[in-house]
């Protein structure tokens, strides 16, 4: 079994339009990602100037994260998802998880 392994999605947006985007990320998460095998948490990061909406995941292996980019809900979402911001994607792993107790 593989590792668990953390997604990071930057979306720029247009800072008028955050919100829209914001919406669909929630429905999205709440109707689709969370049924998906292998998902374990989401966590959207809304930036204070508007221009940028950060999504962090984390997954039970990168096998996980393949299957929900080809789940045909997923790919449903994407062109709805683009229309609204770009996006940069980057999967890894934890090197450090520091936390004040």
């Amino acid at each position: 079994m593989s590792d668990p392994v953390t997604l990071i999605n930057v979306l720029k947006v247009e800072p008028a339009r955050q919100e829209a985007l914001i919406a669909l990320l929630k429905e999205n998460t709440e109707t689709v990602i969370r049924t998906l095998a292998g998902w374990k948490a989401t966590r959207l990061i809304a930036a204070s100037d508007g221009a940028s909406v950060v999504i962090h995941s984390e997954w039970e292996s990168p096998a996980a994260v393949a299957a929900m980019r080809e789940d045909p809900r997923m790919k449903a979402y994407f062109p709805k998802i683009r229309e609204l911001a770009s996006l940069d994607s980057v999967m890894g792993a934890p090197v450090l998880d520091i936390r004040h107790e």
